[in-house]
């Protein structure tokens, strides 16, 4: 049972902790005066011109997905570049397996067009 008292105490705390900081900051936050300029749209004063609900192409947010991979994976890569003579054949290895995998991620992501500007 006191195995269950200490999760119950850390399940509390984890739940209480956001919810008071989130009650802290609208407590004492400022609050500015809310005139009819900072209610539109756009703060800046500038109306908008023509829709402005237009489509914008999906290719831009997969090219940027997968920039994003690629770059989440030099944080892998450097660490296991810096210590590559000390860790050994299987280090090795798993660093290969885990090359595979993101060249197979880009084969797929070039087969698909993601990488197509136009």
């Amino acid at each position: 049972m006191a195995d269950y008292t200490t999760i119950g105490f850390f399940l509390l705390l984890t739940i209480s902790f956001p919810v008071i900081a989130l009650l802290m900051a609208r407590i004492f936050r400022p609050r500015p005066l809310q005139d009819r300029e900072k209610l539109s749209t756009y703060e800046c004063g500038v109306d908008t011109q023509g829709k402005t609900w237009i489509r914008f192409r999906i290719n831009y947010f997969l090219y940027a997905l997968v920039f994003l991979a690629f770059d989440v994976e030099t944080v892998f890569l450097f660490p296991w570049a810096v210590q590559f003579q000390y860790l050994g054949l299987f280090a090795f290895v798993e660093m290969l397996i885990f090359i595979a995998i993101l060249l197979v991620g880009l084969w797929y992501a070039w087969k698909e067009g993601a990488l197509e500007w136009y």
